[in-house]
């Protein structure tokens, strides 16, 4: 069961219990990421993410690793679209002591100045291990090719140029702004009891901002544009997007069953068709990212330059099919076994429960218990399907290509 609390200054807190377990994931969960930013500041919310672990005022970088390390403990972060996340999994006993440090890391880190020009260095680094990974940097591709110049298009990394103007000042006042105590959900998922809320409370219940946060974000216009990139690569990447649902849109299970058959699997159409009958790619597969109020639907796929053309074609087949004659009651039988299959098997890992409950409590403000998204899963028929097809393909899609000097 998962127990809730919100503090008086508007931070919320959800700790679910797993006495079977002898960890505890504590993570901090955070409404900021890089649609929150502008072109100038691009960037921003990852870059913090990095400075979150290079020093406190009692601790220094070497500290905080150290602190983890000494009591077996994993402790991390990531930075998407719409959020940010410090998190750490240790045993149950060390559960104090691992809140206790991402609190110091969360309230007193000093931005050092010193410290953060090494650490532009390091993201630097990321940007450019990025660039050199075209299977990875064509997403950022498609999303500016769906979104244009709206925040959504940015990339989560930022830019040299960015980061280089880049102050402590310009750090804790981004902190002010987004980092409100109503932005902020504390979840916690392992061997241990509500009591725990308390502590919490103790680190995080008093604190305030002086800024109010923005409460509104601007719904991006879908563009459908083609972006194309020449590059010294062995492969052409290929990315299709199409516009798809919100995070808590009703027919959310409809479009996950569905895209498990058009290339969320091994089996799916888009695996089958371009990798086992044709051998046209190694990687293929598609996904879908749900978004506060939209969400992408994206087809990727890696081949030579010369099958890039053949490639192009059996995708749009496969697509073509799909909205013809939609799922055949076999694949919509085993789809929805193997959704239910996933969420079951993530019951086993307390930082699976830690982020379900944290994104859920951050994004939608409700819990739904795994008999109610089962049933949720079991309602999906063949005409919700056809609904989401229709949704989802009844327009052009956006394009994203890089590849030596060819065009598609």
């Amino acid at each position: 069961m998962i127990e809730k609390h919100t503090s008086n200054n508007g931070l919320r807190i959800v700790l679910e219990s797993i006495p079977a377990v002898r960890s505890v994931t504590i993570g901090i969960w955070v409404l900021t990421g890089s649609r929150n930013e502008t072109e100038l500041n691009n960037g921003i919310s990852h870059f913090l993410e990095h400075m979150f672990f290079k020093g406190t005022n009692t601790r220094s970088a070497q500290d905080i690793a150290e602190a983890f390390d000494s009591i077996g403990g994993q402790v991390n972060a990531f930075t998407s679209k719409e959020y940010t996340c410090f998190y750490a999994k240790v045993l149950d006993t060390h559960k104090e002591y691992a809140l206790e440090i991402l609190a110091d890391m969360f309230f007193n880190s000093s931005f050092d100045e010193e410290e953060m020009e090494r650490e532009k260095k390091v993201v630097y680094e990321e940007i450019k291990m990025y660039e050199d990974t075209p299977d990875d940097i064509v997403h950022d591709l498609l999303a500016r090719a769906s979104y244009g110049n709206h925040p959504l298009g940015y990339p989560i990394l930022g830019t040299e140029n960015q980061l280089k103007l880049f102050k402590p000042e310009t750090l804790r006042n981004y902190i002010k702004q987004r980092y409100t105590p109503e932005n902020v959900v504390v979840s916690i998922a392992g061997n241990v009891d509500d009591s725990f809320i308390g502590t919490v409370e103790n680190y995080f219940g008093t604190y305030e901002s002086s800024f109010e946060s923005p409460t509104t974000i601007s719904k991006p216009v879908f563009l459908a544009d083609h972006i194309e990139r020449n590059k010294d690569t062995e492969q052409a990447h290929l990315c299709l997007g199409y516009d798809g649902l919100s995070i808590g849109h009703e027919d959310i299970y409809s479009l996950i069953i569905m895209n498990n058959v058009l290339g969320g699997t091994m089996s799916s159409r888009l695996f089958q068709e371009v990798r086992e009958k044709q051998g046209l790619a190694y990687s293929v597969f598609s996904y879908h990212s749900s978004f506060l109020d939209n969400g992408l639907l994206t087809i990727y796929a890696g081949t030579g330059k010369e099958q890039l053309p053949k490639l192009r074609d059996t995708i749009s087949k496969t697509v073509e099919t799909l909205v013809r004659d939609g799922l055949t009651e076999k694949e919509l039988r085993n789809s929805k076994e193997q959704l239910k299959g996933n969420l079951m098997l993530s019951l086993e890992s307390t930082s699976s429960r830690m982020s379900r409950n944290g994104k859920n409590e951050l994004l939608l403000h409700r819990h739904r218990t795994m008999d109610e998204m089962i049933k949720e899963i079991d309602a999906v028929d063949d005409q919700s399907i056809k609904n989401v097809i229709g949704l989802l393909f009844d327009q052009s899609s956006a394009t994203a290509l890089i590849a030596p000097q060819i065009s598609v």
